[in-house]
């Protein structure tokens, strides 16, 4: 199985995600291809596979990153989640691709599979923020009160991920996820254009710093 998902990988970077074939894969391994389909049943299978072990690559490397900051400085260790997105997406540009690029025709990911390790950085996120308003280190002297509509859906991420935040910090997370991937995607799909920006490390670390002031943190002296 590590050999089938390594060559997987391989020809996901090569061929994209559309055109993965075990036939293929089982070429590569210099077996037949009914050995291949020992292990795994389908393309979709395959996909499946593939969506988890990067998500799960994914969540490793934002723990590793978040954990080795100090647990009580909250600012640092949401700007560490957001470097290791970044990070881990223009190493893996396929993958970060499979899971956040264009769907892939005729896939529909198992939800029961694939929710689970794919909402494990947007947990992370919620937890510092949980976190941090705990300790009293995010300004909410600006927060904008949530339309009455999105109370029922905060609770229910609230009580189903034991959270403390008010819906009003909620909101900013929600809306902090999906910039966040929003900036990462624009740079790996090379949306900026090949000249507008030499220094994309610059951007994102201002991108980064209106991410944490907007969600609340102060900003840190320089």
């Amino acid at each position: 199985m590590t050999d089938i998902l390594r060559i997987g990988r391989e020809h996901l970077a090569t061929h994209g995600a559309a055109a993965l074939s075990l036939r293929a894969v089982a070429r590569d391994l210099g077996v037949v291809s009914s050995a291949v389909y020992r292990y795994v049943s389908s393309r979709d299978e395959l996909l499946t596979l593939l969506v988890v072990d990067a998500y799960e690559e994914l969540g490793d490397t934002v723990d590793r990153a978040v954990e080795a900051v100090d647990p009580s400085d909250h600012r640092e260790r949401f700007l560490a989640l957001g470097r290791a997105v970044r990070a881990w997406a223009l190493a893996e540009p396929a993958r970060y691709g499979l899971l956040f690029g264009s769907p892939v025709p005729g896939y529909a990911a198992p939800a029961e599979r694939t929710t689970a390790p794919g909402i494990r950085v947007v947990l992370r996120l919620a937890r510092i923020l949980d976190e941090a308003h705990a300790a009293g280190d995010l300004d909410v002297t600006t927060d904008t009160r949530p339309p009455e509509s999105l109370g029922e859906p905060f609770g229910k991420i609230r009580n189903e991920f034991s959270l403390t935040v008010p819906d009003s910090v909620l909101a900013r997370g929600i809306w902090a996820w999906p910039s966040l991937f929003g900036v990462v995607s624009f740079e790996v799909f090379g949306q900026y254009g090949p000249d507008t920006f030499p220094d994309r490390g610059v951007l994102f670390e201002h991108h980064l710093d209106l991410l944490a002031h907007t969600v609340g943190f102060r900003p840190t002296r320089r």
